[in-house]
């Protein structure tokens, strides 16, 4: 009787150990606003990258630059430094403002980083392994006029099992000749957590 009770707790246990193996899995629309552990998400990014997209489009410095110099700006977009307390990947807002200054067609952009050195290394390439009609020259890149650059920071305030998180992303333009800044944004988001 002792070992009939033994197994069957044994096999319940085994159950009950397996039944947490399996997830729960749902499909949701991309556009529906979710937050679940109160850390930074797609909907603080997408927020974001509207909020710095208006923005940037709709300052002096565009119609300015298109005044002076009578054609688009090129802008190349940099690094965004998480100074914040948590992991956040920055790419993903910089890539909807990276789509929506082409789609603007107010705004040339041009490859910064590593993917300028994966085009040059494609370009050098080419050098050697393409025939001469179809090979792309050195020393024809278009310049950028502008960089933009940014900072994510973070302030936690925590007591209990209350937390209010404050989120702050600046992003700032610079004159690539004259080193001066020419636009700066930012998008605020505080989010309040209890657990």
């Amino acid at each position: 009787m002792k070992a009939l009770k033994l197994h069957i707790a044994i096999v319940l246990l085994m159950g009950l150990g397996l039944q947490s193996c399996f997830h729960n899995v749902a499909r949701v629309d991309p556009e529906k606003e979710m937050d679940i552990s109160g850390k930074w998400n797609d909907v603080d990014s997408k927020l974001t990258s509207e909020a710095m997209v208006e923005q940037v489009l709709q300052e002096d410095w565009l119609g300015n630059h298109m005044r002076d110099e009578k054609k688009k700006p090129v802008v190349i977009v940099g690094f965004v430094k998480n100074k914040s307390h948590e992991h956040i990947d920055a790419e993903t807002f910089m890539k909807d403002i990276e789509r929506s200054f082409i789609q603007s067609k107010k705004v040339r952009l041009v490859q910064g980083g590593e993917k300028r050195e994966q085009v040059r290394g494609e370009r050098a390439d080419q050098q050697i392994n393409s025939s001469q009609s179809t090979m792309k020259k050195w020393g024809l890149e278009v310049g950028a006029d502008y960089m933009m650059q940014g900072v994510i920071n973070t302030i936690v305030d925590a007591y209990k099992r209350k937390k209010v998180v404050y989120y702050q992303v600046d992003l700032e333009l610079t004159n690539m000749e004259t080193n001066e800044v020419v636009w700066i944004g930012d998008k605020k988001i505080k989010k309040y957590v209890k657990n």
